[in-house]
């Protein structure tokens, strides 16, 4: 490709250089006497939690913001000097998709052609190129809204790549996409560090950070950790564990773990149960649980994600405030979701084909697939937000097609995009969510303070909800889904974007609220929550192609090459022999 970056002043390997920088906002101080050096081949990552300052250094190093104290150099440049030369020297993939959707991947392309000061008209070649790298050259005619999620973050790649930058700045380009599309990401960027650039991946993901071959790791505005991962990783030598074969238990030793002084963190890992010892603890605790559950004891390898959270101060309890309000839910039956044959079509466009299954009381069902598979669809015809083409759905016993309403006020949805009103406070979308659903008087005021209380909103009541760092956001939405304490659950993607401990605090809520009997379906690009899942369900091309539990999907994913497969190869082997299984109908029909 050709390359208009501007004669830059040489250092070496060191693609940026931050020096001491400050930024602040009014009283709040996004980033604080931050140093850090990153330099080209390699791939940076950055992490932290919600407002560690992730997204505040990402626009400093683009120029769209100016520190308010210290110096940025990118490509030898001064950031806030040197601007225009900065724009060229650095590709941007912002966090938010950025793109024109009302315009083709070929028009998107060549706007961002002439905005970088290049006559679209004289590379071609450049166009085909990007085209081929990043697997587009089949929608060019596409709009780009109507993309899938994967492929939107293909063409912002391929868009931020226009002027062959030295510098490729990507703020979570893998949020909301699946395992198929993430490994494309990540294909893709690796030939781009091969070839020499400097590459910051910003990820909520801390498989991906585990992968970089640097980490700055971010905190209230401070760098925590610079260096390779490995080496934070290693610091939690002989302190990761796992209780074996916990099986049908697992959620509730999970939180029993969780509850323990010696336990910094927890999570749920197939039928085992994974904990992480507190510095300076031992395994005395731990081990008696173990053997109360009668489950094997065994010493695992540390990962980044554990080493990232031990860092920060271990992760939320195991105790969810909001289950432990709820009384245990009583059904007059043990379905509480089914769909028979459900279909929806959209003119020639099949989103949904004829799916079926059904969901116990007290379930975490999970619904996985690529972007584009249906899931989103499909959620809404169970919650009757969209009527089926044909096919019928049940909550609770009640038939969607004649009970609309009567099944809505037994439900709780949580949609993908934040859904709720941006012209009201935070206080004002909890009172509207409460009229909504019923609640008068002293119960409506009563649940409202509840929500503020067990998603600590209070300091952002007055506040807009885009206002909010994504994971308070989060926490309104779900908040405003489960004040009328319904029986089934929907969660579509609810913890897309937010930092791992947010995540975390999301589940042990989802935990909780399932042990007390509340229905949850959920869908999530984060293979390590569909571990939490009692069941799942696997959708691709709208169509089910799998449900059974997540052990028992795996263990049928197992080869030779891949003797103790993880749920994203899982994904990724299920999605894949599909394909081979279409192409083998489509010649036994030629």
């Amino acid at each position: 490709m050709p390359n208009n970056t501007p004669t830059s002043p040489t250092n070496g390997d060191v693609a940026v250089v931050i020096d001491n920088v400050d930024k602040h906002f009014g009283d709040v101080h996004a980033l604080r006497s931050l140093s850090a050096r990153i330099h080209y081949g390699r791939l940076t990552g950055l992490v932290g939690p919600d407002g560690a300052g992730k997204t505040t250094l990402m626009r400093i190093l683009t120029g769209l913001l100016a520190p308010n104290a210290g110096r940025v150099t990118l490509a030898g440049f001064d950031v806030v000097d040197d601007n225009d030369a900065i724009h060229v020297a650095s590709g941007y993939m912002p966090q938010r998709f950025g793109l024109y959707e009302d315009l083709s991947v070929m028009e998107n392309m060549r706007l961002y052609a002439r905005l970088r000061g290049m006559d679209a008209n004289q590379h071609t070649d450049l166009f085909a190129e990007l085209l081929d790298f990043t697997r587009l050259g089949p929608f060019t005619k596409r709009l780009a809204g109507k993309l899938s999620g994967g492929m939107k973050q293909k063409l912002g790649l391929a868009c931020a790549l226009m002027a062959r930058p030295k510098v490729l700045l990507l703020d979570e380009p893998s949020v909301g996409v699946d395992p198929v599309s993430r490994q494309d990401l990540w294909r893709m960027v690796q030939a781009l560090t091969d070839e020499g650039m400097a590459v910051v991946w910003s990820t909520a993901y801390l498989d991906e950070a585990e992968r970089c071959d640097s980490v700055l790791l971010l905190n209230e505005g401070q760098l925590a950790y610079d260096g390779p991962p490995a080496r934070l990783t290693g610091r939690l030598q002989d302190r990761s564990f796992r209780l074996e074969d916990v099986g049908e238990q697992r959620r509730a030793v999970l939180a029993e773990a969780l509850n323990l002084d010696s336990i910094g963190d927890g999570v749920i890992q197939g039928a085992g149960v994974r904990v992480v010892l507190r510095a300076d603890s031992n395994v005395g605790q731990v081990q008696t649980l173990a053997d109360r559950v009668d489950a094997r004891l065994a010493a695992v390898p540390p990962r980044f994600e554990d080493a990232f959270i031990d860092l920060l101060g271990g992760g939320p309890g195991g105790t969810s405030a909001l289950a432990e309000r709820l009384s245990p839910v009583e059904l007059d039956s043990n379905i509480a979701v089914s769909c028979r044959n459900l279909t929806k079509r959209f003119g020639d466009f099949t989103a949904t084909d004829n799916v079926s299954f059904e969901v116990n009381k007290g379930e975490i069902f999970g619904l996985l697939g690529p972007n584009g598979a249906g899931k989103s669809t499909t959620f809404k015809m169970l919650c009757g937000l969209l009527k089926p083409t044909h096919g019928e759905a049940h909550v609770v016993g009640l038939d969607l097609r004649r009970a609309t309403g009567a099944a809505k006020a037994q439900l709780g949805y949580m949609a993908q995009k934040f859904s709720l009103y941006g012209l009201l406070s935070v206080r004002q979308n909890l009172e509207f969510s409460a009229g909504v659903y019923g609640l008068e008087g002293a119960t409506r005021r009563t649940r409202i303070d509840e929500m503020i209380a067990t998603f600590d909103l209070e300091s952002w009541l007055s506040a807009a909800p885009d206002s909010l760092p994504l994971g308070f956001k989060q926490r309104l939405a779900l908040a405003c889904a489960v004040m009328h304490r319904p029986p089934v659950l929907f969660l579509d993607e609810p913890t897309s974007g937010v930092d791992p401990i947010t995540r975390r605090e999301f589940w042990t809520h989802i935990n909780g609220l399932a042990r007390k009997g509340v229905t949850i379906m959920v869908t999530t690009h984060f293979m390590d929550e569909a571990e939490y899942c009692d069941r799942v369900a696997m959708l691709y091309r709208a169509r089910l192609i799998a449900l059974d539990t997540p052990d028992a999907l795996k263990r049928d994913t197992v080869s030779e090459a891949r003797p103790d497969p993880t749920m994203e190869d899982t994904f990724i082997h299920l999605v894949e022999s599909a394909d081979l299984a279409d192409e083998a109908r489509i010649k036994a029909a030629a």
